[in-house]
């Protein structure tokens, strides 16, 4: 029988010191020794094209038993993103491949590594990843698990640092279709590549935080007051948090702060985002050590989405004019002022603030931050 998935709680990854160029010759020596470059896109018609067309990597990044190469960061019209090739570096048969992903930030200020493409007439859209199936006046509702696509909380912020080192990203309107799948025109869910090990890791009881159950959930539709989590899955703002990092924002309005955090058992970690008016949380991870080929994890923690709204969502209005449309992923009513930076997005304070779990870590982190900065402020004579 094969053991269950380990787990450890582990600092941040930080970018390999190596030059570019150390990290180019480290990369060609695995492909000399044997390993394969298997792209689920155009490109593996002929892998060996990714690296003529430039997309040798520049940087490097350890967690566990993975290796992630990338690339210079890229942009285009839709995503700013890295061309990643994700190693394994345990077993000879991973250490054989490299599979080329597509690493992009999502508006959420979430790196993610995505599944999938569609483009057509009608529609432009990267695949966020596995299904959920839910039952909505009587209809099933498949959606996608936006979350089984975030990347490793423990590389969040070495990408971010990484994206943030150059002035100027390159233009690249060709790697999503070289290097990822592109589906028909209505196909939401993952293929097989990414789910299977998914389901691999699932079918062993073992491997489920909280048995598969909810660690988090609202007892009362549409009230944020009615927040309850699962005992010990709550976060430990008094001992829990393992690190904090900065970055700034444009959308939020300046400085971004991100700490990371255990929960009270330990068995899980969460994402905090404090900006200067927005806090939110990402979804949370396990701890687990599994990392399948698109470089996420391979276990989930099952939680009611509504806890993880963004400070700024999707409003689902036809224009930046209208109130919410039925597609609105803000709880009803909670809607604010639109984004002046994307039209598309607006505030969700007024639900996030009246959750209990933002209003203790304001109180127990941000105000013991602004206390230690008062304390160290120099006093005028």
């Amino acid at each position: 029988m094969q053991a269950a998935i380990p787990t450890r709680i582990a600092p941040s990854a930080q970018p390999s010191p190596l030059s570019p160029r150390g990290v180019e010759r480290e990369f060609l020596r695995r492909i000399e020794d044997g390993a394969e470059i298997r792209p689920a896109g155009s490109a593996g018609r002929n892998p060996r094209r990714l690296l003529s067309l430039g997309y040798l990597p520049r940087h490097k990044v350890d967690l566990f038993d993975t290796t992630y190469y990338l690339t210079c960061v890229r942009e285009n019209d839709d995503i700013r993103f890295f061309v990643a090739y994700v190693a394994g570096n345990r077993a000879a048969a991973s250490r054989s491949a490299l599979h080329p992903r597509i690493f992009y930030k999502d508006l959420s200020l979430v790196w993610r590594s995505a599944s999938h493409y569609v483009r057509s007439r009608s529609e432009n859209w990267i695949g966020k990843g596995d299904v959920r199936v839910s039952v909505v006046g009587g209809d099933e509702v498949v959606s996608s698990a936006e979350a089984t696509t975030d990347l490793p909380l423990e590389v969040q912020t070495a990408l971010e640092t990484l994206s943030r080192s150059v002035r100027r990203a390159c233009w690249d309107e060709a790697a999503v279709g070289l290097v990822l799948r592109r589906g028909p025109e209505h196909r939401i869910e993952a293929y097989r590549d990414f789910t299977g090990p998914r389901r691999r890791a699932q079918a062993d009881p073992r491997n489920l935080v909280n048995r598969g159950r909810s660690i988090a959930r609202f007892t009362r539709r549409n009230d944020p007051t009615s927040l309850r989590f699962a005992r010990g899955f709550e976060p430990d703002f008094g001992r829990g948090v393992l690190e904090v990092s900065s970055s700034t924002s444009r959308l939020y309005g300046g400085k971004l702060r991100r700490f990371r955090i255990l929960s009270s058992n330990r068995k899980v970690q969460y994402l905090f985002m404090a900006a200067p008016r927005h806090v939110w949380i990402v979804p949370p991870q396990a701890t687990t050590t599994e990392i399948s080929s698109y470089g996420v994890r391979t276990v989930d923690v099952v939680a009611d989405e509504e806890l993880f709204v963004p400070g700024y969502e999707y409003h689902g209005g036809e224009s930046a004019e209208e109130e919410c449309g039925p597609d609105g992923q803000i709880p009803e009513g909670f809607a604010g002022e639109v984004s002046e930076h994307d039209a598309s997005r607006a505030d969700a304070s007024a639900w996030l603030d009246r959750l209990p779990v933002i209003r203790e870590f304001r109180r127990r982190i941000l105000g013991a931050s602004r206390s230690a900065s008062a304390a160290r402020r120099p006093r005028r004579a």
